[in-house]
């Protein structure tokens, strides 16, 4: 018998006094905060960002692709469970859907923010909002909290206080403020992230990389925002850091997952013939086996992630709707499952579907 089917990864719509209504003192005048323009419609204004962060994709989920559009769209005529936690178990229920994996909108743009201290101030607003949202329904709203990792030993007291909260994980900033993710200086935050059961959840356009700055066409610009998530499971793999913290969880989020199979050979290839001239961390296994065990990837609408499934961990594979986003499974999620996981059995999609989320976040759904 199927069980429930849980999103890996899901999004609020951050209301207007997020940040405002929470954030400290000091940065009070400061916070972002949302404005109405004739033109864009409603934006968030964030300090020394050189234009407003337009909110119009954010909630686009459902609408067709002719009518997708960046601005021009008012915060009311958005999806009301992006902010409303109530109205999200309707939102749930026409998707199929009994549990959400709930990621933030305005902060993955945050993410990126060159000042920390701005961007710490940031997330610990957020952090309160979230963990009151989800407080709401907490069995099937399940919160992420974020940290902007301006030092190891405050990067511990915030998943510290995000546990506290009631949150089951933590979204990271594809850049921390001090070395990169593979120096040992982390080694006390990781062991501490497994001792808390804290899975660090690294989602696509939170990289310094992740600037749409592609040749071409404007769309080609699309294909690459995957390359910052797999740059960071990279430097997590061969910078040795699963082979120091065998037991570390990393989520790769909305990265998609049909590309796992050849980057797990490229990256063993890499190992195997070019180690010497190029060399890599410490590494007591091949690069494919800590990738198989380690990383978690969450993907919606990848038909190919369910046909190779044979072809990495089908243990540490998790769909996700991404709702209410413009790239949303929403509402026809059932539908498109239908025919994405024909080929599979049973056990394989609750697997996909519910069993790897469920156990990686200690969820009873």
């Amino acid at each position: 018998m199927q069980k429930p089917i849980i999103s890996a990864d899901s999004h609020i719509t951050e209301p207007a006094g997020t940040y405002v209504d929470r954030i400290d003192s000091k940065y009070k005048d400061s916070a972002p905060r949302m404005v109405r323009d004739d033109k864009l419609g409603d934006v968030f204004i964030v300090k020394d960002f050189p234009r407003p962060v337009n909110i119009g994709l954010a909630a686009a989920a459902g609408r067709n692709a002719e009518d997708l559009r960046i601005g021009g769209v008012k915060f009311e005529e958005m999806h009301r469970g992006g902010w409303d936690p109530n109205a999200r178990l309707a939102d749930q229920q026409r998707d199929g859907v009994a549990a959400e994996i709930i990621y933030p909108t305005v902060g993955m743009v945050l993410c990126n923010h060159r000042d920390f201290d701005y961007k710490k101030a940031c997330f610990d607003a957020y952090n309160l909002w979230i963990a009151e949202y989800c407080d709401t329904h907490p069995d099937r709203l399940i919160g992420v909290g974020q940290t902007a990792m301006r030092s190891v030993e405050e990067g511990i007291e915030d998943l510290r206080k995000m546990k506290s909260l009631g949150l089951r994980g933590v979204m990271m900033p594809g850049n921390p403020k001090l070395e990169d993710y593979d120096s040992p200086i982390y080694a006390p935050f990781y062991e501490a992230a497994i001792d808390l059961e804290m899975p660090l959840s690294f989602h696509i356009l939170t990289s310094n990389q992740d600037n749409f700055r592609t040749r071409g066409p404007k769309l080609n610009s699309f294909l690459s925002i995957i390359r910052g998530c797999q740059d960071i499971m990279g430097t997590f793999i061969l910078g040795g850091v699963f082979e120091r913290h065998p037991k570390l969880k990393v989520v790769c989020v909305e990265a998609d997952a049909g590309w796992v199979p050849h980057y797990m050979y490229r990256m063993d290839h890499a190992y195997d013939r070019h180690r010497y001239w190029l060399p890599a961390g410490t590494l007591s296994k091949m690069p494919s086996e800590y990738f198989r065990e380690n990383i978690y990837t969450t993907f919606q609408d990848d038909w190919v992630a369910f046909q190779m499934k044979d072809m990495c961990n089908i243990r540490r594979l998790m769909w996700a709707n991404d709702f209410p986003h413009s790239d949303s499974t929403w509402p026809w999620s059932q539908e498109l499952l239908s025919k994405h996981t024909t080929n599979m059995s049973e056990q394989e999609k609750n697997y996909v579907l519910h069993d790897n989320v469920a156990e990686l976040y200690h969820l009873s759904v």
